[in-house]
This record gives C-alpha cells, sequence and structure tokens, in this order.
C-alpha cells in the first residue's frame, strides 16, 4: 500500500480548544488509561470517532456474539483489509481482556486454520464478506449457520464490518502509528510483509 494517499491531518489532543474534539479524547483517557492515535486521527472529523464509538459499543453490548467471537470479527476484518494499527489493537486486546486463545488470535494474524470449528466458520464467513462486498454464496451462509450462528447474526456481521471500515480506511490514510500499547502485538512483525 506504498502508493497510499496519505492525510496531512495533526493526530488532535485531550486539550484541543474545539470541544467536540477534546471531550472524547479526554473521556477516552479516562476509561482507557490511554488516547488510541487512532481516535486522535478520527477526531479531525468527530462524527466519524463518535459514530465508531457508537457502533463498537453496540458490537460490544448487543451483537449476540461472545467476547472471543467480537475478536475473531475485529481480527478477520482488519486483517482482510490489511490494516497493520487495529491487527496490532486487537490482538491485545484478544490477549489481555477478552482472553482469547493465543492460538486463535495468531491463526488469524497468519491466515491460517483456526482449531476450534465453530471460530474457523466466523472467521471464513466474516472474511467471505468482506472480500465479497456483502455478497456471500449459499453455500458459504450454510457453513456459517451450520456451525451455530443465526440469521441475525449475520447482520451483526455487517455491523462489525461497517465499524471496521471507519477504523482500518482512517488507518490507511493517515498511516496509524500502533500505540506503544500494542506494540508487542505488531503485525505484520517490524521488516515483514503482509501475508496473503
Amino acid at each position: 500500500m506504498s502508493n497510499t494517499f496519505r492525510v496531512t491531518l495533526p493526530l488532535r489532543q485531550t486539550d484541543d480548544p474545539d470541544a467536540t474534539v477534546s471531550q472524547p479524547l479526554a473521556a477516552a483517557q479516562k476509561t482507557m488509561g490511554m488516547v488510541p492515535n487512532m481516535y486522535r486521527a478520527m477526531a479531525n472529523f468527530p462524527a466519524l470517532l463518535d459514530t465508531y464509538q457508537h457502533g463498537y459499543q453496540q458490537i460490544r453490548e448487543n451483537s449476540g456474539f461472545s467476547a472471543i467471537e467480537q475478536e475473531v470479527l475485529f481480527l478477520s476484518i482488519s486483517r482482510e483489509n490489511g490494516c497493520s494499527y487495529c491487527v496490532a489493537a486487537h490482538s491485545f486486546m484478544a490477549d489481555a481482556m477478552s482472553k482469547v486463545p493465543p492460538v486463535v488470535t495468531d491463526a488469524i494474524r497468519d491466515g491460517e486454520l483456526i482449531p476450534d470449528a465453530k471460530l474457523e466458520a466466523l472467521r471464513k464467513f466474516t472474511q467471505k464478506m468482506v472480500a465479497s462486498r456483502g455478497n456471500p454464496d449459499t453455500e458459504d451462509a450454510k457453513a456459517f449457520l451450520n456451525a451455530g450462528f443465526s440469521e441475525e447474526q449475520i447482520l451483526g456481521v455487517i455491523l462489525a464490518i461497517g465499524v471496521k471500515v471507519f477504523s482500518n480506511y482512517t488507518n490507511h490514510l493517515f498511516d496509524t502509528k500502533v500505540d506503544a500499547a500494542f506494540a508487542g502485538r505488531s503485525w505484520p512483525e517490524p521488516g515483514g510483509e503482509l501475508a496473503p
């Protein structure tokens, strides 16, 4: 993606004189103990950050997916979209907060099969939804449903894709630097290349 356009907007700060910028960043500092660089980038267009945060919260609270399944969603989408920032951030969250087994996280990061059949069905369907721009074939949908997911959860996958498009695309345009907190789970490894 070396030819990707890069915006020249700054990463915004918690002391910004514009309250629509500073307030959500200060709230993130209070609840997370840090302000992710991605939030600082999104804050240049406050409606983008607000919509991202609302959608993200909806997935966390109302998607019908477990915490582990949510990370499989976020990682699968971010990997498919080639977002190094979000793969690193969600790998960290998967390890530290959602308690996803590292074998699951690493399989997604490395483009390998997840050893858990249900999580693998979720990964495969999610990546197919992204790659096909929301046009899965009947076989893809049947495999997802036969793994124990519902048709309503197909809509949950769409919500997750929408939310990750906000973050993945922002990070592409800003070439967002991975925060120190997430750096231990950088993807690909420094000097490496994105896996197919």
